[in-house]
């Protein structure tokens, strides 16, 4: 049984500083890494993780080597998308020694499993918030199901292609995604579109398929669905998500953090 865990919107920014200012989003992310190790002999056997998209704030190298230096502890291999925030040059410079890497244009990739797939698509456009699928992207997932059939397919964006009631971050979603809410919908196999993005766990109709967004690992984008509302954060609990093949796609939301517990409900009972 196939198990992938995803992490969203890490935001990295230089050692030593704050995102936007107020965020320390390595402390979270170590935090996550050091959450996911300290679950992974509850979960059984983990194939993978995935990073869906904003790796670090303003794609700098500096940002690129600190987020490789926090991963690092990691007990189970990892791959990413860009984000938005990312540089999609700097990114596959920082990650060139990668097999999954590619050597040129977008940064799409497929990890392929007995009972799964993941296809990592890249949304980036340059100097713009919101997302695109270039018709190279759009070919290559094309290509890519029409390989797996038979076996259940995860897709994974930075950029959700919905519309959620939040304003602000609803103007910087996937654009033109109907050829991909097509290709979906008429995948004759089972098919999951997994996001990150928002900074928010939602889950929402995509054509006749389920889009699935993370939460964040740090900060949380305010839910605030009221007209002209400002784009602010809040300070929530991150999480990342687990995906798993269990005879059809699950996703369970895992809380980043250390909890008291785990205790029996019933310890006097035989």
């Amino acid at each position: 049984m196939t198990k992938i865990i995803q992490i969203s919107d890490p935001h990295i920014v230089p050692f030593g500083k704050l995102a936007y200012g107020r965020v320390d989003t390595a402390a979270a992310l170590a935090n996550c890494v050091e959450s996911i190790n300290r679950t992974l002999p509850q979960l059984g056997t983990v194939d993978m993780a995935f990073v869906a998209g904003d790796l670090t704030d303003f794609g700098t190298p500096e940002e690129y080597e600190l987020f490789q230096t926090i991963m690092e502890p990691l007990h189970i291999p990892y791959r990413a998308i860009p984000g938005n925030h990312d540089d999609v040059e700097k990114m596959r410079l920082a990650f060139s020694e990668h097999d999954w890497m590619p050597k040129s244009g977008p940064i799409n990739w497929t990890a392929e499993f007995d009972d799964l797939v993941l296809i990592g698509l890249d949304t980036k456009v340059t100097g713009k918030a919101h997302g695109h699928l270039s018709t190279v992207s759009l070919d290559y997932l094309e290509n890519q199901l029409a390989k797996f059939v038979s076996t259940p397919v995860i897709v994974a964006t930075h950029h959700p292609p919905i519309i959620t009631g939040i304003e602000k971050m609803d103007i910087q979603n996937l654009r033109e995604s109907e050829r991909l809410k097509t290709m979906l919908s008429h995948h004759p196999g089972e098919v999951r579109l997994v996001c990150g993005h928002m900074h928010r766990g939602i889950v929402a109709p995509f054509g006749s398929i389920i889009c699935h967004i993370s939460p964040g690992v740090s900060h949380a984008v305010s839910m605030d669905q009221r007209d002209g509302a400002p784009n602010c954060l809040t300070m929530e609990p991150g999480a990342f998500l687990m995906h798993e093949n269990r005879n059809g796609i699950f996703t369970h939301t895992i809380p980043v953090g250390e909890f008291d517990g785990p205790y029996l409900f019933y310890p006097n009972k035989d």
